[in-house]
């Protein structure tokens, strides 16, 4: 998985005043959820802001990442784990982040790539894919950048499920019975399957 950086500033006023001022002014308002827990067992959390720019090739990019959060000076291994996003203008609100224990499986969505030509799609079919990321639990550093599925063999009206794919070292958390990838028939290939019948 590729790391990207991102540098970021802590704040000390959290407040709903201070929140608005930040995003006024293109920042935005961030929160680090560290390995290490408080008296009440939840994981202590560093609130720092970032540049709106700082945060677009994590946020609106197909790939996943390993990032590595520069909080003045202090550099820190997480994942994204939540971005909230303005109903209307789609600006980013607010950005979770999870501090990486490497001794701990994460759980993270993981893009799906397709590869091969389907045996359904030479006989007419369209292939369709209806995950395009799948969730994984592993270690961070197992963690790949896509998940590849080959569909060579797949028929004319035939599916990938998430239980019939499996990984070294991932477990996919998606419903076994959720289908990955498709070969619908369309109207040439069902016209063809008639007149072959005949």
């Amino acid at each position: 998985m590729k790391s990207i950086e991102i540098k970021g500033t802590v704040r000390t006023d959290v407040g709903k005043k201070a929140t608005h001022e930040l995003r006024k002014n293109n920042g935005v308002p961030c929160v680090l959820y560290g390995v290490q827990k408080d008296e009440n067992g939840l994981p202590v959390a560093t609130h720092f802001s970032v540049p709106t720019e700082g945060l677009r090739n994590l946020v609106y990019t197909p790939h996943i990442y390993v990032v590595d959060l520069n909080i003045d000076g202090k550099i820190v291994n997480a994942i994204l784990k939540d971005i909230q996003f303005h109903p209307v203008t789609d600006a980013i609100l607010h950005v979770d982040f999870y501090q990486i224990d490497e001794a701990k499986p994460i759980v993270m969505e993981v893009p799906v790539q397709l590869e091969g030509l389907a045996e359904g799609v030479r006989a007419g079919g369209k292939l369709a894919l209806q995950l395009r990321k799948l969730k994984v639990k592993a270690l961070y550093n197992v963690i790949p950048e896509r998940l590849v599925v080959d569909v060579t063999s797949l028929g004319l009206g035939k599916t990938v499920k998430v239980g019939e794919l499996s990984y070294e070292g991932l477990e996919l958390i998606n419903a076994k019975e959720a289908v990955v990838c498709a070969v619908k028939l369309t109207r040439a290939a069902r016209g063809a399957a008639a007149t072959a019948g005949k």
